[in-house]
């Protein structure tokens, strides 16, 4: 019941005195759980991410080098026009210059997937490690 009467049996009903807060405490409960329980999911779906450091950071700022992946399946490594040999060659050229090297990929929303893993895989036998992919900012 959600409350008690003041009075007994066959007397006139007076004002609730009392409050069963049992059912809001079940319902604040059920909520919790059903919080925790979702949250743990969209955790574990989520991307994980290195965040970057500050400019202020006692590291050497690192060296990066960009190709781009036309919509056509062709490659662009700064601004020099290459075939998947020639781009090989140059991501080995840079790999050696010293420092540790961030490849940055910049695909063409049009360019087939197939494309980007080569640039990937040509990187990785280059024995560069560090591979991030450029996306462009959507207007709304």
């Amino acid at each position: 019941m959600a409350g008690t009467t003041g009075g007994g049996r066959g007397k006139r009903r007076g004002m609730i005195t009392g409050i069963n807060v049992t059912p809001m405490v079940d319902v604040v409960l059920v909520l919790l759980v059903i919080m925790m329980v979702s949250a743990t999911f969209i955790v574990s779906r989520s991307l994980g991410v290195e965040l970057p450091g500050s400019r202020s950071s006692d590291g050497p700022a690192p060296r990066s080098a960009t190709v781009t992946v036309a919509a056509d399946g062709s490659f662009a490594f700064g601004d020099d026009r290459l075939d998947a040999d020639g781009l090989g060659r140059a991501l080995s050229a840079a790999a050696r210059q010293g420092d540790e090297l961030t490849l940055v990929v910049r695909g063409d929303r049009e360019a087939r997937h197939g494309a980007v893993v080569t640039v990937m895989d040509l990187a990785r036998r280059a024995s560069i490690t560090k591979i991030a992919v450029e996306i462009g900012q959507e207007s709304r």
